[in-house]
């Protein structure tokens, strides 16, 4: 474990010294950025040495993994954050934990995380995932299709409208890229001043992502590796 431990701190001292010199070539403060650890696929044992480390946020893909993670991690008062595309019938248990849903692209979804929010009892702050690409199978809403499911978030009671997320198209440039993801949240925000979250960047972006405005990064690799996947 100790081992371990040592691995990732090097890997956030790392991420961090790439995230500080990012933001010195933006003109940014390094405090203006929220590092989320994308911890799919690792297993309890890595969050709570990143906790550890004074990691914070938790970026999960899929409920199944994610909701056991949670439970068992309840004592450390971590930020949940659900990044993943969201079936409908796993809102219920999505709404349990996340703090944060990052891909909330159409209609249907927005009513389901409103009904289960309000049944439990909880506000959760919604990003819309918007898509970047003409990819099948990404999710994400078409730029233009934000602004109406941008007044169905920020009208729907148990939700809180907190801004865009996107993914770089895979084989493209990211820079253009999250430059259009940037057009777009300024456009919300003309709307929406309050939804100033730019969820973007991954570990081989970080640089592009923090140019153009992210606030949010969710990084996985960089901090964890590529090594065996640990299976629940």
């Amino acid at each position: 474990m100790s081992d371990r431990r040592e691995e990732l701190a090097a890997a956030l001292t790392e991420v961090e010294r790439r995230v500080e010199e990012a933001c010195r070539a933006a003109g940014r403060s390094r405090k203006e950025l929220t590092l989320i650890a994308v911890t799919k696929t690792y297993p309890v044992s890595d969050i709570r040495l990143l906790a550890g480390l004074g990691v914070s946020h938790v970026g999960e893909n899929r409920d199944q993994e994610a909701a056991g993670k949670a439970a068992a991690c309840a004592d450390l008062g971590l930020t949940w954050h659900f990044i993943g595309q969201l079936q409908s019938n796993k809102v219920r248990s999505v709404v349990a934990y996340a703090h944060m849903v990052h891909s909330v692209d159409r209609p249907r979804l927005v009513e389901a995380l409103g009904r289960e929010a309000v049944r439990a009892g909880r506000e959760v702050d919604c990003l819309i995932q918007v898509s970047l690409d003409e990819g099948a199978g990404r999710g994400g809403a078409r730029p233009e299709e934000v602004p109406a499911l941008a007044e169905l978030v920020a009208k729907t009671e148990g939700l809180r409208l907190r801004g865009v997320m996107a993914v770089a198209p895979l084989g493209e440039d990211p820079a253009p890229a999250f430059a259009r993801l940037r057009a777009v949240s300024g456009r919300l925000r003309e709307d929406h001043p309050d939804a100033d979250v730019i969820s973007a960047g991954m570990s081989g972006d970080i640089p592009q992502a923090i140019a153009n405005g992210a606030t949010h990064l969710r990084v996985g690799t960089a901090l964890l590796g590529r090594r065996k996947p640990f299976v629940r």
